[in-house]
Formats: structure tokens, C-alpha cells, sequence
């Protein structure tokens, strides 16, 4: 079985676009996703990056673009009571969870629940809850999430992730490849399938040319 990386931070809406689209992947191609909590906003801040949700034109794109891909896909599409909010809880519960069928079960109910059902995942009371309705024991995932260790493990990972030449989430890695987005997966299907392969010595002549204009920092 061929095991397939997905980056993800809970606070991306792309994230949960391809979270709804997985299983279907995984049933047509054998493949297996594992979830691997990052922080968004440590990827952004390595590569001087902002938000879509940062920038005003972007902010509304997005919102448009995410209400057209929930009404293509047929989901529900509340969104969270604030966008953007503050993730790093639900990232560490994710964290804390060395098994990854468990923190794929979490990390699955905590997308849906803020992307579909609109709830808080900066209240207690609703990460304790959507926990233990997964099975899992929600006061002590909260508890974890002031670990040294589960700390330490979801900066290694985002740290791990912006080695590989992640940017971006959602992000799938598969072999050395990587392929960002939501819509991307067809991509990545095809790939586990044999196909898109990438000739190295033509990209690396690619990267070599030179850059012939750079815009001024504002």
C-alpha cells in the first residue's frame, strides 16, 4: 500500500475540500493518506508569505471560490464563526495522537465540524466535545495541548514539511513529489497510477535559467 503525506492545518477550507474528496482516492487507487497536523501560518511566515484571507481581493475570491467547490462536491458549507482564527489547539490534539488512525479520525472531525458545521475550534468546550464524539478522550487531547513534547512534535513537523519544500496546505507527499491544493489530487492520482512523472534533468535546466526581473519590496 502506497502511503500518502497530507499536510494540513484545520484553519485552511481547501483543506477540507480535499478531506472530502480522500476516501474516493484512496478507494480507487489503493492509497493510504496520513494526516500530519502543520501550522499554516509557520509555512507562510518561512516562505514571507500572507494568507489568502490576509489579502482583501483574496479574501473574497476565496470565500466565492470554496461556496462553488462545496456546491460542486455537494457538501454542506457552514464555515467557522471567524475566519481566520487561531488553530494551534486543534493542531496540538492532532499532534498528540501518535496513532495515525486515530489522529486521522480526529483530525477528519475536527474539518468537518468547523467547515460544515460552522463550530468554534478556539472554544474548549467544542474541541473536548467534537473529541469525544470521535471516540476519543477530549480532556486529555486538551490537556496535551500544553505537552512540551506535543509542542515541540507539531514544530518539528511544520519545520519537517518546510525541508520537503512545502508552502502551502493542503499538501500531499507521495515519494519526493508534492502536490499542492485541492485540486491537485487528480494530479496526484495519476501519479499513483504511474503516469506524470517528471523528468529531473529537465527541471533542474529549468531552475538553472536565470531570473531576468524582480519586484521592488514595497
Amino acid at each position: 500500500m502506497r502511503t500518502v503525506r497530507f499536510y494540513f492545518d484545520v484553519i485552511s477550507p481547501y483543506v477540507w475540500l480535499a478531506w472530502t474528496q480522500v476516501p474516493e482516492v484512496e478507494r480507487r487507487t489503493g492509497a493510504r493518506f496520513e494526516l500530519t497536523p502543520v501550522l499554516f501560518a509557520g509555512l507562510l511566515q518561512a516562505n514571507e508569505n500572507k494568507g489568502p484571507a490576509e489579502i482583501a481581493s483574496k479574501r473574497v475570491h476565496m470565500l466565492q471560490d470554496v461556496a462553488r467547490w462545496a456546491m460542486t462536491l455537494q457538501r454542506p458549507y457552514a464555515g467557522p464563526p471567524a475566519h481566520p482564527f487561531n488553530p494551534l489547539k486543534a493542531q496540538r490534539m492532532c499532534a498528540a495522537l501518535a496513532d495515525p488512525d486515530e489522529r486521522r479520525r480526529l483530525a477528519g472531525a475536527l474539518i468537518v465540524a468547523t467547515w460544515e458545521n460552522g463550530r468554534d475550534l478556539m472554544n474548549d468546550a467544542e474541541l473536548r466535545a467534537i473529541a469525544d464524539d470521535a471516540g476519543l478522550d477530549g480532556s486529555a487531547l486538551l490537556a496535551a495541548t500544553e505537552d512540551p513534547a506535543v509542542k515541540a512534535r507539531l514544530r518539528k513537523n511544520t519545520e519537517d514539511a518546510i525541508a520537503e519544500g512545502v508552502f502551502g496546505v493542503p499538501t500531499f507527499l507521495v515519494d519526493d513529489q508534492i502536490f499542492w491544493g485541492n485540486d491537485r489530487l487528480g494530479f496526484l492520482e495519476t501519479y499513483l497510477a504511474g503516469g506524470l512523472r517528471i523528468d529531473k534533468a529537465e527541471l533542474a535546466e529549468r531552475l538553472a535559467r536565470p531570473r531576468a526581473a524582480d519586484r521592488k519590496n514595497v
